[in-house]
């Protein structure tokens, strides 16, 4: 049984100055919110990620706002305890402050969420002043940023020179100046990742970024094992969900074959007088 009291900005920061490792994941629908709200996660990102998890596309470019607003809501009935994020899909931000305001704004009001978080550092950090001026939390997001797979030219870590390192570093100084309250470091070493946790006063959250993050995230399905791709190297697999479903629908299907089926118990009954009255 996890503490039901509701976690809050001042909750998260606290874990950073007590130093007590913050669970995040993500989730994109009520059941599994539901399910992670239960089980003690402290913050439930709906990842712009559900484009590939949960609509089959190959990247996360083609997920809409109204696509995200849909899944945030779902998300926000079954959170009841976790601080909520919604994730800004590409294009819903870049193309001006105002648009930034204005889609950040419905994650908030339309989705149930109650911050955002967007990808980009230094080149971001007005939009992130404009949104934490109009009263937004927002979360940040450098390293790999999945929404610039083609300029990255793929998925590939992050600040392995003294160069590029140097430029997360003063990414994430931008970001927390611009208001962030957080940030989350994907793909980058581990050293680097613990140079930016030690300067931030804010937390870091890591995917790919070692074990000195403040706290860390996973993809729920890749988390629980629901596809059979190989795993990156910075994802551990708790479960095999994917094995247990096929395993529990291909059982289902032999014994719908068999007439196995429904059986007795599975059925309802009426009283056979009644039955003597339709058989006449």
């Amino acid at each position: 049984m996890t503490d039901r009291q509701k976690i809050t900005l001042m909750d998260i920061q606290r874990k950073k100055t007590e130093k007590q490792p913050i669970p995040m994941l993500t989730a994109y629908d009520y059941p599994s919110a539901r399910l992670l709200d239960e089980a003690g996660v402290d913050i439930i990102l709906v990842g712009d990620s559900l484009a590939m998890t949960v609509m089959g596309y190959a990247n996360t470019l083609s997920v809409t706002m109204d696509e995200m607003v849909h899944h945030c809501r779902m998300v926000a009935r079954g959170s009841k305890r976790a601080f909520l994020i919604g994730d800004m899909p590409f294009m819903s931000y870049q193309s001006s402050i105002r648009d930034a305001i204005v889609n950040a704004g419905r994650l908030i009001k339309e989705g149930g969420m109650e911050a955002v978080k967007l990808e980009g550092g230094l080149k971001m950090s007005g939009t992130i002043t404009a949104l934490v001026d109009s009263g937004i939390c927002v979360m940040g997001h450098i390293g790999l940023t999945p929404q610039a797979v083609t300029q990255l030219s793929g998925y590939h870590v992050q600040g392995r020179t003294a160069e590029t390192a140097r430029q997360l570093i003063d990414d994430a100084m931008a970001l927390q100046e611009s208001g962030c309250f957080a940030i989350v470091l994907e793909a980058i070493p581990a050293a680097v990742a613990k140079i930016i946790t030690e300067k931030l006063s804010v937390p870091t959250i890591g995917i790919g970024a070692g074990r000195y993050c403040d706290g860390q995230v996973l993809v729920f399905h890749d988390l629980l094992g629901f596809y059979q791709q190989p795993l990156a190297k910075h994802v551990k697999q708790y479960a095999n969900l994917n094995k247990t479903i096929s395993e529990a629908v291909i059982r289902y299907c032999r014994e719908v074959e068999q007439k196995k089926f429904p059986a007795d118990q599975h059925s309802f009954k009426i009283d056979s007088n009644e039955i003597k009255k339709i058989s006449r």
